[in-house]
């Protein structure tokens, strides 16, 4: 039988939010629910979408991995001439989203992206399996190529190039998502959930407001 798309739902029960439950800095907020989540053994828990503008203003999105979090902001890499890190060089705003589906929950980030140092980019390349430090130089990434053979003769061009010594190339790096709005939003009965948003204001100072679902 066919199933009827209109009628696929879920009633959110899980967990409520309110004013007095969050922290009063939302790094902190993240971090709390950021170790819920983790101890919830969610797959690929640091899977997170991330939405950037095209030079002629079209929002483009793909899922990415958080790969550190401070108070500075939300990391991740990539390759700085793939189609993304063509789109932030050319706009620096961004938005980030993950959905713990498990939880019921969604973190929503806005913000400006900027590059993190080569430095820090060098430390997490070189933690990274060799395999993967491959893929970096193999993949001209977003670029049309005619088929997987050029990926598999790029890997092995390479393979024989490094060998096990396999540099940063200099077009991967890591980006970091500095926010000016965090909203979390915990699922409730009847599309009513709740939504917190923290919004920067001046001093560094983080203003929460409730949002109506």
């Amino acid at each position: 039988m066919k199933m009827n798309i209109a009628d696929i739902r879920t009633d959110y029960k899980l967990m409520t939010l309110t004013e007095s439950d969050v922290a009063n800095n939302p790094f902190d907020q993240f971090t709390k629910w950021w170790q819920q989540a983790i101890h919830s053994q969610i797959d690929e828990v640091n899977a997170m979408t991330l939405a950037t503008v095209t030079k002629e203003g079209k929002p483009d999105a793909r899922i990415v991995l958080l790969k550190d979090f401070t108070e500075q902001g939300f990391v991740f890499f990539t390759n700085y001439h793939s189609k993304k890190g063509k789109e932030i060089a050319g706009n620096e705003n961004a938005y980030l989203v993950f959905f713990w589906k498990e939880l019921q929950r969604q973190v929503r980030i806005s913000g400006t992206i900027k590059k993190i140092s080569a430095e820090e980019s060098d430390r997490y390349f070189y933690s990274r399996p060799s395999g993967s430090r491959l893929g970096a130089w193999s993949s001209p990434q977003s670029e049309i190529i005619s088929s997987r053979a050029i990926l598999e003769k790029n890997e092995k061009v390479y393979l024989e190039k490094f060998g096990e010594q396999i540099p940063r190339p200099g077009h991967w790096g890591g980006y970091v998502v500095i926010p000016n709005s965090i909203e979390f939003w915990q699922g409730r009965s009847n599309r009513l959930h709740d939504r917190l948003q923290y919004s920067l204001k001046e001093n560094n100072h983080w203003e929460i407001e409730r949002l109506a679902p």
